[in-house]
């Protein structure tokens, strides 16, 4: 069986925790291929809110084997609370039985959150992403593959701290490492983790020659990719379709599905332009109503109408097949609700995303209006979609201005959607095939 790639369509923040929780119940292993702990996917079961960010979304499916993939950087104390608390609350210790880490994968050390620490134009996490991606680019930085054979020499230390601490001095960056943080840094790393560490695309490659199902899970979403989104406001990392079977370790053939998640609004976190962006009673009902803040830094989500300008990109990168709509809830007391189909660009008219930031800082979006449809309580929309997938009639049993959105959104994308959230709750969610 071919493998699924679960993206990010928008700004991040869709909802592909809880997208890939409910389809990890039919795949054996779930994928994380890129990213790092600036990532926040949350899962709802019943009363028990789940919230990770290094461990894929599928670790609630107790039969299917979690990877954290070549592509990543991964902050292993981090990933150490994250297990912590899953066997406090479980009782299991995934690693090395079904959590494995790719010897590829970079690790965030100490100093990549220092040099995190310092920014003040780009918005991030100061989860140390970047200064650790700029390591692995520069090809200085450290892999949970490389650490047998790094453990015990002094002089990779000493040469390691010396150009640490002297990129943090010219950085402006008080903080400084020493040789003796460094080797137990190093030591700890290795002690919790060597027998987890493996070659996890042969471990993937092998799984799909055995007619497994796998994930790919992504983290962000596709305005945040390296090459294809708003830069410079973007992450560290190729967050596309392109870049999920090669953080994987795995050829491209083996992909067979690309979902994209897109809420049925918009939102973004951090600094740059959101031409879409409400601040007004709108924006205050979906920020309100939908709960729009970040899983990792608690910081507000700007709200906006969903652009199809936005959508037209991601789709043209990533090639969609499938659309998996949520959030749908949420516009539910909106008297009107809009779509952006264009942008207006210094008086002209655009179709298509400007690649200069400050181009699209100028953008006003031209909309169209459709009816909005009443508001329900989450048990309400959550026993919607409960009898939606009992009774085999997909999106019917929505309210007929909720389905006249949908089918709007259809038409313009060009993509079919495959699911629609309507709550927080994994069973919120209708099947559409």
């Amino acid at each position: 069986m071919p493998a699924t790639v679960i993206l990010g369509a928008q700004w991040g923040d869709e909802g592909k925790g809880k997208l890939v929780d409910r389809l990890a119940e039919q795949a054996s292993w779930v994928v994380r291929f890129q990213g790092g702990n600036n990532a926040g996917h949350t899962v709802v079961i019943g009363d028990k809110v789940l919230k990770f960010h290094l461990l894929p979304s599928g670790i609630t499916r107790k039969e299917c084997n979690l990877v954290l993939g070549d592509g990543m950087v991964v902050d292993p104390w981090v990933l150490n609370k994250e297990l912590t608390d899953w066997e406090k609350s479980t009782g299991e210790d995934p690693r090395g039985d079904r959590l494995y880490v790719s010897e590829r994968a970079h690790i965030i050390l100490p100093y990549h959150r220092f040099m995190d620490s310092l920014d003040s134009k780009i918005g991030t996490t100061g989860r140390g992403i970047g200064p650790t991606y700029a390591d692995k680019i520069n090809r200085i930085g450290l892999r949970f593959g490389d650490l047998s054979e790094i453990i015990n020499d002094a002089q990779w230390i000493t040469s390691t701290v010396v150009r640490m601490n002297a990129s943090l001095q010219a950085a402006g960056s008080e903080d400084r490492v020493s040789e003796e943080s460094l080797s137990a840094d190093v030591n700890w790393i290795w002690d919790n983790y060597n027998g987890s560490i493996g070659n996890t695309g042969l471990m993937v490659d092998n799984a799909l020659k055995l007619g497994e199902h796998i994930i790919l899970e992504g983290a962000q979403g596709c305005l945040l990719d390296i090459d294809q989104g708003t830069y410079p406001f973007v992450t560290s990392s190729v967050t596309s379709r392109g870049n999920a079977s090669h953080g994987a370790g795995i050829h491209p053939g083996h992909v067979s599905e690309v979902i994209g998640i897109t809420k049925a609004y918009i939102t973004r976190v951090g600094h740059g332009a959101m031409p879409t962006e409400l601040e007004d009673a709108d924006g205050d009902h979906l920020g309100t109503v939908g709960h729009e803040f970040g899983t990792t830094t608690g910081r507000k989500r700007r709200c906006g109408w969903f652009d199809m300008v936005v959508m037209r990109h991601a789709n043209r990168i990533n090639g969609f097949t499938g659309i998996a709509l949520t959030k749908l809830d949420v516009l539910g007391g909106l008297e009107e609700i809009k779509i952006c189909v264009a942008y207006e660009l210094d008086g002209k008219e655009i179709l298509e995303m400007p690649s200069s930031a400050s181009a699209i800082a100028r953008c006003k979006p031209i909309y169209i209006s459709m009816p909005g449809f009443p508001g329900h309580s989450l048990s309400e929309w959550l026993e919607i979609a409960k009898k939606a997938n009992s009774d085999g009639i997909g999106f019917k049993a929505l309210p007929a201005a909720a389905q006249n959105y949908i089918s709007k959104l259809e038409s313009l994308m060009g993509v079919p959607c495959t699911s629609i959230g309507v709550g927080p709750d994994r069973d919120a969610t209708i099947d559409l095939v």
